[in-house]
């Protein structure tokens, strides 16, 4: 499960910079990470830095995550986020806009855990079964989560116990993504 997540990740990743060097002819841009060193950091320009993945350099693991809910983790998951330093990555899952989430260097990836610890509180808190995000929507009430049993892909309103079933599987959902700017 964690090879065929961490693969289908990369060839995803994969896609997403073939897809901004035919559209634009360069690696993929972002504006947003511009004066935030990294890893993947290809040029820094004016207005916007250009980039490519880079191999994740630290414990392949969520230990801090899993020990402060006392839970085992989705196996997935911790290959998601331990596969390569990336931007984050907009694309479409069925028609509908998501970004991906990524760690930008060591610093966000330990943001990220904290985040993820958070939510896994919060969902303790009102009694939900635990779920941990791995991309975001236009709405802000809504995010794309795996929940942490079944391995399950499921898009989550924020607070709420329901969701929709996006796909059986993390390494599924990441072979429907198609790239997008």
């Amino acid at each position: 499960m964690l090879d065929e997540t961490s693969q289908q990740l990369s060839e995803f990743t994969q896609r997403y910079c073939q897809f901004w060097q035919q559209a634009s002819h360069s690696a993929p841009r972002n504006t947003s990470l511009l004066g935030v060193d990294s890893p993947c950091l290809v040029a820094t320009y004016e207005q916007e830095i250009t980039w490519l993945p880079q191999p994740f350099t630290l414990p392949k693991n969520l230990d801090g995550v899993a020990k402060g809910v006392d839970l085992l983790l989705q196996p997935s998951v911790v290959a998601f986020y331990t596969t390569q330093f990336a931007a984050e990555m907009p694309a479409t899952f069925e028609g509908t806009p998501i970004t991906l989430l990524q760690a930008w260097n060591e610093e966000d990836f330990t943001l990220l855990q904290q985040n993820l610890l958070g939510h896994l509180v919060m969902k303790r808190r009102l009694k939900h079964s635990p779920t941990l995000f791995i991309a975001t929507t236009e709405d802000d009430e809504t995010i794309i989560t795996v929940e942490n049993i079944s391995g399950h892909v499921v898009l989550e309103t924020l607070g709420q116990q329901q969701y929709k079933v996006l796909a059986p599987s993390l390494t599924h959902f990441l072979q429907l993504l198609s790239p997008r700017r």
